[in-house]
């Protein structure tokens, strides 16, 4: 009998908590995603492109229904679904590389219970975030930045209001106010940099007072900065750099202790500042106040104050006179900025502990500096990727480099001596410019070894003597060599058909002797090239097949003893003087990049030259890439000017004057339409001047003096405005302005 009441009450006790077990096993299990959404992810994928040339894996590629598993979407990469309903609440596709335009009717604005939406860093193709957006109202966290987006921002993302985190950073939007933002009380993180915004933002952001990180950089926001930024007490990240801040900086600033970045650089803010009201915010990593047009004073020691550990430092053009003591103190730096102040005098030999492991950028340009106190026999920083000390008075020997170096600037100096055989042994130097000193001496020849590192080499402007070293290699990274205004004599080493990748070759201004360099017509990249003041001789032949230099933009070869006739057959295969190129303003350089402790660095370096233009010799320091010019002035060329000159109908500056150039001036020279610059002064030219020149709008500057002209000089248009010296020395021109 108590067996079986044992046995009863047992069933009983099962029947009671058999269907709380059951319950909870169900709980456990996650629900599988909705066919309706994993249908709207599917659409959302075959709607795009993924670029596998860009990425070796997009996070969409599981998307698939392959299997039982692969049917459940909430099992896909960048999918999160909710454990109970199975709803998609998040969508991360950030770096998937996804291609192509998104407009109102995409799937994605069907997943109505997002609360998580990150598209980072992919393609949008342009295309406008649809106004839709703002229905999706359960969003917490959105990020649309760097992809390629355009168009306005959408007013109706201020109906997010449960958002916490938004960046819309690095996008081309049309111009925006972003009034609306005050609308987001929520958000902890925000993110707008470089999206085109301008006005007065900063009132309509006085409520977020739940900020931890305000991001606002590159765009053109005018206002002062406002006091009330001190009761933003969470920040740790203040980022306002590159816009058009004017005005004080307010003390509140200085009382936002848990700030560890704060940018403040390139505004138009003014002021006297002690230094130590920075140094008070002891949490600070980073710190960028460069660019402004205030004075930061250093005079009062800091070293009672517990300093931050800076990584990033700039300090450029905040009138300094002194390095700052406390920099003595910094084992962390991994960029430091001092350039554009006025510090005189040397180097305090405590540079050479400053951060010795993490270093990896010291700019010290456009100081008054004069040497190194005690300069080191061995370069201490490890990790130093990057060291410009131009524009300085430096003295002396070129300063030792450390092994680790890719990129030293030491131009506009004057320092002096042979360049030492140790900088052969830089094998990952990117760029080196030791331009405008008085180096003397022979090249090394070993530097021709470095060309598979070496990207920029430029030496103009020093006194160097002796041949171009000849071992340029195969598999050359080189894009610039400026070897002008030297004393290098020799010829051209036929090594530099080895410089594939080469875009500007100046070698102006030496003491070479050769014949034309017709070889270097095999270089497809190069766009610049430079011969004059030397001592080229002989005629331009017809080039070979391989010898046509598809993308000359500049050619000069003034001030040679180039003979022959002019002929247009040389010129047929220059395509890129057929070419009016219209696209957005440019300018020729070279992009590199490299990597530093803790972060990425990518550089543009513009490329620079000495050209006559309009009579006047003038120093570019930026070359755009819509220049076309030709400069084969001060030789003895001979014969007519070719009436098939349409080849060059992208031209903008042409000088063929100091020649013995005869004939007539061609009427078709009408057709040059870009033409700015004309000259034609100093040779043997007959007849009369073509009535079509003045449909040359763009004529700023015309000479035709000292031929065998004759005849009534045009009238109208930009003939009107040019004088006298223009034309006298043509004993049979009549008319204005003679």
């Amino acid at each position: 009998m108590g067996l079986l009441l044992q046995h009863f009450l047992l069933k009983c006790l099962l029947f009671l908590i058999l269907p709380y077990f059951l319950t909870q096993c169900v709980s456990s299990v996650q629900r599988p995603c909705l066919d309706s959404e994993r249908s709207a992810l599917l659409q959302l994928k075959e709607s795009f492109i993924l670029n596998r040339s860009a990425s070796s894996y997009s996070k969409a590629d599981s998307w698939k229904l392959d299997g039982w598993i692969g049917g459940d979407c909430c099992s896909w990469d960048g999918v999160e679904c909710d454990d109970n309903t199975g709803h998609v609440i998040g969508l991360d596709l950030r770096s998937s590389f996804l291609y192509g335009s998104i407009d109102s009717n995409s799937t994605i604005f069907q997943l109505h219970h997002l609360r998580r939406l990150n598209l980072f860093d992919n393609d949008f193709n342009g295309s406008e975030i649809p106004s839709v957006i703002g229905n999706l109202s359960r969003l917490s966290q959105l990020d649309l930045s760097y992809s390629a987006f355009s168009g306005q921002i959408p007013n109706t993302l201020a109906n997010l209001t449960e958002l916490t985190y938004l960046s819309l950073s690095e996008n081309d939007f049309s111009p925006s106010t972003l009034s609306w933002l005050g609308k987001l009380s929520k958000l902890t993180i925000l993110g707008v940099a470089s999206t085109n915004s301008y006005g007065d933002v900063l009132p309509s952001l006085k409520n977020l007072t739940r900020l931890t990180s305000l991001r606002l950089s590159r765009n053109q926001f005018s206002s002062q900065i406002l006091f009330w930024l001190g009761n933003f007490t969470r920040l740790t990240r203040l980022d306002l750099g590159v816009n058009k801040f004017w005005g004080l900086v307010p003390e509140s600033i200085f009382t936002l202790i848990k700030l560890e970045f704060l940018s403040l650089w390139s505004n138009l803010l003014n002021g006297t500042y002690k230094l130590k009201s920075f140094l008070n915010l002891r949490n600070l990593k980073q710190l960028q106040l460069s660019g402004n047009n205030f004075s930061l004073l250093t005079t009062t020691t800091v070293m009672n104050v517990t300093v931050p550990k800076f990584t990033i430092l700039t300090l450029a053009s905040c009138n300094l006179f002194e390095f700052p003591n406390f920099l003595s103190g910094q084992d962390e730096l991994e960029f430091l900025d001092l350039s554009r102040n006025k510090i005189h005098g040397y180097i305090p030999k405590w540079i050479w502990g400053l951060s010795a492991q993490t270093l990896g950028v010291l700019h010290l340009k456009e100081n008054f500096l004069t040497g190194f106190r005690q300069p080191a026999v061995v370069p201490p920083w490890t990790n130093l990727r990057r060291l410009d000390l131009g524009s300085n008075r430096l003295r002396g020997n070129l300063p030792i480099l450390p092994a680790s170096i890719y990129y030293y600037f030491v131009s506009n100096n004057f320092l002096q001596g042979e360049i030492p055989s140790m900088i052969c042994t830089l094998s990952s130097i990117i760029v080196l410019d030791i331009s405008n000193n008085s180096f003397s001496g022979m090249i090394p020849p070993c530097l021709g070894n470095l060309s598979k590192s070496l990207s920029v080499l430029n030496l103009q402007s020093n006194n160097f003597r002796g041949p171009i070293p000849q071992a340029f290699e195969k598999g050359s990274q080189l894009r610039e060599i400026d070897l002008s205004q030297n004393q290098l004599n020799g010829s051209i080493p036929r090594s530099l058909v080895n410089c594939n990748m080469l875009e500007l070759l100046n070698l102006g201004n030496n003491l070479i002797e050769d014949m034309f360099p017709s070889l270097l017509g095999r270089l497809q990249e190069l766009k610049v090239l430079i011969l004059r003041h030397n001592g080229f001789h002989g005629a331009t032949k017809k080039p070979e097949s391989n010898e046509y230099f598809p993308k000359l933009r500049i050619f000069v070869l003034s001030f040679n003893r180039f003979v022959g006739h002019f002929s247009s057959h040389y010129f047929q295969r220059w395509e890129a003087m057929k070419v009016v190129n219209v696209s957005t303003l440019r300018y020729l350089g070279a992009n590199t990049s490299f990597e530093a402790p803790g972060t990425s660095w990518h550089l543009e370096f513009p490329y620079s030259m000495t050209m006559t233009k309009a009579g006047v010799v003038t120093k570019y320091n930026k070359i755009q890439d819509v220049l076309v010019a030709m400069d084969l002035s001060s030789n003895r060329f001979k014969g007519g000017i070719p009436e098939d000159n349409q080849i060059l109908k992208a031209i903008q500056f042409l000088n063929l004057s100091n020649n013995l150039v005869s004939g007539s001036i061609p009427s078709s020279l009408a057709n040059l339409t870009r033409l700015e610059a004309l000259d034609l002064s100093q040779n043997q030219l007959s007849g009369e001047i073509p009535q079509e020149l003045t449909q040359l709008n763009f004529l700023g500057f015309f000479n035709v003096s000292s031929n065998q002209l004759k005849g009534p000089i045009p009238q109208g248009k930009q003939f009107d405005t040019f004088e006298n010296n223009s034309f006298e020395g043509n004993p049979g021109l009549c008319g204005k302005p003679l």
